[in-house]
């Protein structure tokens, strides 16, 4: 793009003059934006700039975005292919950000994953993938199943090649090594080393010098350039030596060939290479067995009862489909006929197979038992509830954790940093050490290259958090992003929602105190006005009033947010809610009618009195069951040193009822669902690391403002939407699990980064030649090249440790 070329950013939300002179005025704000207008009716800003237009555009969407505006973008995850080390996924990612509408860019070295949000206007993934394959990588940006399948054979093929190499290299390495440590002096060793070296290097090895070239060409650097540096030198310099053996001598300098060393430290290279692909692998066995759960093919029931089996892919919503006895169920959808039992724990990490019956929802990925039935398919494809869990996963195994934009931050200069030390240990060995100071040098640097290793640094987060979140998603708990799995831990605050939470969430009526006459009306509005709410207390009622009542449709409802309902029929207002409400229209609850609620209160249960705007009608008691392992999940709550309060709509006595039953350390009741998230920020301004946990609509609010925001699987889906956790159970037991497993992903990034950083940290000196003025030791460099490559295994073999770790 040329300088001051207009540049045309789209805006949403910008529906007045007014607001398209504040996006104006903050456009003026941002430095590089040469000219600037705003242009209401086509919903757009223009700007002009004079240089680094990827930066003034990001900018200029985040200044938008401040503002309270914002800028449509598309979010995508791409595979990425060719990248070999931490550096790589470094240089792809600064050159996704250095795309004129890039609005962030991100690249996992880990699961090879680029996730990029990007301005459909300005760029889009061809052109992405171009500018990625120009700097040495590539993008696969097919967003299909088959992309997927793509990737798993490029990832198969790249494997079984890389073994291939190994085999091959070690083959050689082996005579190679034997000649150059024990049999120097037999004739013609310097030229039989070579013969074995060259195909070595040129052959096995070629992977690293095509590497390093392409980064050459873009004046950037990564371990290819590192591996190709030492290697070709040592390569180099022992071919010179072996063809003009006498150049050397006739200048005071005694030197031997490093064929061995060349050849030697690629062999290692290969084999850490592979031993690390094999346990990348393993670092994403949870999305694999997650991929395997939905079967190819389904048995397709057509109107005339013709059954058909076909590909999974051409399920259309509404079809109906066969299931039979040890099948695994296709897709999401309701069973129309027959019964059965499903093994729903691949999903929601419970063991007990759950009953389904006509009307039961099904769910993809599950396994029907003994029985066979029929069920009509309702989700299909990206839908299901079950690609959603992949699709979480997925995400969150590809974000960063806030402690890998440090670790992001040092592997960038990684590279450039291991040269420049191994320019300065051979001018130092040069320089000062006399005789075989040229020698020992080049030893040095070669060692120096060698040894150095950004990988263990690049692997260090993304593997331990690909295996948290793998091993949460197998207990039925999933993660959204990488920040709250590191969060977790520190939770010390945990605010609970009663119902659906610590309770079932499926609350029934126990009884109906009439305290005017009982009419046939009186129950048919009762009725009406709860079915048309949406709160789960009335549906406890209408279930228990269905069978004898009827809709009345010429009611005008008013929903009475956190209170209760109002409805109005034949000039008539009718109020259903608690106590508070009841009061605040001055109707009179009379002795009788409050020593009944009372006792109801005490037995933990809740009370919604029917009144028109004069008179209480009747009271209606309501008992929602605790779940079997709320009481054990609070007292582990307890023991993690995490103090337990729950805020509830509900009535003060089955609040308190209920905290003294689970011993709950606070409760506020008849709390509305502004003050829950007003609470959560009280804590908050204490010190306190608070996480929320809720399944309604109306623990939204609070969900948000929560440090770790956790949403019950069976809730509504804003709920879940607005949680960084999700429990698919709905178990709260499931918590303290999630609070467990982040503290041991937590522990394991640690040990990665602190391995990682220490083995650099000594191992660079060490080559460098520090302990010879000690001792004397100066380290072989294949010696360098194997601990190198013991290094990046290391860190992914400590975080595989998590998946057998007991949470």
């Amino acid at each position: 793009m040329k300088a001051n070329e207009p540049i045309s950013i789209p805006l949403t939300n910008v529906d007045s003059e007014h607001c398209a002179l504040i996006v104006d005025k903050g456009l003026a704000n941002i430095k590089g934006i040469s000219s600037h207008k705003v242009e209401l009716n086509n919903h757009r800003a223009i700007i002009t700039v004079e240089k680094y237009p990827e930066e003034v555009v990001q900018a200029a969407v985040k200044q938008i975005r401040d503002l309270g505006y914002d800028v449509p973008t598309v979010k995508q995850a791409f595979p990425v292919t060719n990248m070999s080390c931490a550096s790589c996924a470094a240089n792809t990612e600064a050159t996704l950000n250095n795309q004129i509408g890039v609005v962030h860019a991100e690249v996992n070295y880990a699961n090879t994953m680029a996730k990029v949000e990007y301005i459909p206007g300005l760029t889009n993934a061809q052109s992405l993938k171009e500018a990625v394959q120009a700097a040495g990588y590539d993008l696969l940006i097919e967003d299909s199943i088959t992309a997927k399948e793509s990737l798993a054979n490029i990832q198969e093929n790249h494997y079984q090649l890389l073994k291939k190499r190994v085999i091959g290299a070690i083959i050689l390495a082996l005579p190679l090594f034997v000649i150059g440590m024990f049999f120097m002096g037999i004739p013609y060793a310097n030229y039989i080393m070579w013969a074995l070296a060259t195909p070595m290097l040129f052959i096995y090895g070629r992977s690293f010098f095509i590497g390093a070239w392409k980064q050459a060409k873009h004046r950037s650097a990564n371990m290819d350039t590192l591996v190709a540096m030492s290697t070709g030198i040592a390569y180099i310099f022992s071919v010179f030596v072996t063809l003009f053996p006498n150049f050397m001598h006739q200048h005071g300098i005694h030197v031997h060939v490093y064929f061995e060393a060349a050849g030697i430290v690629i062999a290692f290279i290969l084999l850490g290479k592979l031993l690390e692909e094999k346990a990348k692998g393993n670092t994403s066995s949870a999305i694999k067995k997650l991929m395997g759960l939905q079967p190819k093919t389904v048995t397709v029931v057509h109107d005339n009862g013709h059954q058909m089996d076909m590909s999974i892919s051409s399920v259309q919503v509404n079809q109906i489909l066969l299931v039979k006895p040890g099948e695994r169920i296709a897709v999401d959808g309701e069973v129309t006929s027959g019964h059965s039992f499903v093994d729903e724990s691949m999903i929601s990490g419970e063991p007990i197979p759950v009953v389904k019956s006509i009307g039961e929802k099904v769910f993809a990925g599950t396994i029907n038992q003994k029985g066979s039935f029929q069920f009509k398919a309702e989700k299909v494809g990206s839908d299901t509830i079950l690609a959603h869990i992949i699709k979480m996963v997925e995400d969150a195994q590809g974000s960063k954790a806030p402690v890998q934009k440090l670790v992001d931050q040092i592997a960038a200069i990684f590279v450039p940093v291991v040269i420049g030390i191994a320019l300065l240990s051979f001018a130092a060995w040069y320089f000062l050490s006399g005789e075989n100071g040229f020698s020992h040098g080049l030893i040095a640097f070669v060692t120096v290259l060698v040894i150095a290793c950004p990988c263990a640094l690049g692997l260090a987060t993304p593997t331990a958090i690909m295996v948290g979140v793998g091993k949460g998603a197998e207990q039925g708990i999933l993660i959204k992003d990488a920040e709250s799995l590191e969060l977790a831990k520190k939770i010390n605050a945990i605010i609970l929602d009663k119902t659906g939470t610590i309770t079932e969430g499926k609350p029934s009526v126990k009884s109906i105190k009439w305290f005017s006459a009982q009419t046939d009306e009186l129950r048919d509005i009762l009725f009406s006005i709860e079915k048309s709410s949406e709160h789960p207390l009335a549906d406890a009622i209408v279930q228990h009033l269905n069978a004898s009542s009827t809709f009345i449709n010429n009611l005008v409802i008013e929903n009475l947010s956190g209170q209760g309902i109002e409805g109005k029929y034949n000039g008539q207002t009718y109020i259903i809610g608690n106590t508070i409400l009841t009061k605040e229209r001055g109707i009179n609850v009379d002795e009788t009618a409050s020593a009944w609620i009372d006792t109801q209160l005490r037995a933990a249960q809740t009370v919604v009195l029917f009144s028109n705007d004069q008179t209480l009608l009747a009271t209606i008691s309501i008992a929602d069951q605790l779940k079997a392992s709320s009481a054990e999940a609070i007292k582990q709550f307890h023991k993690d040193g995490i103090k337990v309060y729950m805020l509830t709509g509900d009535n003060v006595e089955t609040a308190k009822a209920v905290a003294e039953q689970l011993g709950i350390d606070e409760y506020r009741a008849n709390v509305l669902p502004a003050e829950k998230a007003n609470f959560a920020k009280e804590l908050q301004q204490e010190g306190k690391i608070v996480a929320m946990v809720g399944d309604g609509i109306n623990d939204s609010n609070a969900l948000a403002q929560a440090d770790v925001s956790i949403a019950m699987g069976k809730g509504s889906d804003i709920a879940m939407d607005v949680a960084k956790m999700t429990i698919i159970s709905s178990d709260l037991a499931k918590i303290p699990d999630a609070i467990h497993l982040s503290k041991y992903t937590v522990q394991a990034i640690k040990q990665n980064l602190f391995w990682a950083f220490i083995y650099n940290i000594i191992g660079i000196p060490i080559a460098a030649g520090i302990l010879y003025p000690i001792n004397g030791f100066l380290l072989d460099p294949m010696w360098a090249g194997a601990a190198m490559a013991f290094s990046s295994v290391s860190v992914v073999a400590n975080s595989l440790r998590l998946k057998w770790k007991k949470i």
